[in-house]
């Protein structure tokens, strides 16, 4: 059988090709936040953008965001409290996010996780502490 050498360079650069974009954890393995950050990529990131475990879920404009598209984590700061509050109750509005997507200490790795690497690319705004009045 005769092998058409077009076909197979086709074949190969489908293959090549087919890896890029894969969601890949950038934390290291030995890493305290590793567990979270595998949980967040594999129930979080169908919804959720965090580069830090090649998780795009978030929408990239206006027009083509879709009610499932959770908050884009490179951007958005969240604390451990935050986080565990989200895990709870499905996010903040209650309307999408799935309840208890992860519990225990899970919940906790997760929310761990998140409170480290969450907010690394956010604009970093200068802010003025306010006296607030007593009165």
């Amino acid at each position: 059988m005769k092998v058409d050498p077009a076909m197979v360079v086709l074949l190969l650069l489908g293959v090549l090709l087919g890896g890029c974009g894969s969601q890949e954890i950038s934390v290291s393995k030995s890493s305290p936040y590793y567990t979270g950050a595998a949980l967040f990529l594999e129930h979080c990131s169908g919804c959720h953008t965090l580069a830090v475990v090649g998780a795009e879920g978030s929408a990239t404009s206006i027009q083509n965001r879709v009610r499932t598209n959770g908050p884009n984590f490179n951007y958005r700061k969240e604390n451990k409290e935050q986080v565990l509050y989200a895990l709870r109750n499905g996010g903040f509005s209650g309307a999408i996010m799935p309840e208890n997507i992860v519990v225990g200490e899970q919940a906790e790795a997760v929310a761990n996780f998140l409170a480290a690497y969450s907010g690394r690319e956010a604009q970093k705004v200068p802010s003025t502490t306010i006296k607030l009045s007593t009165k």
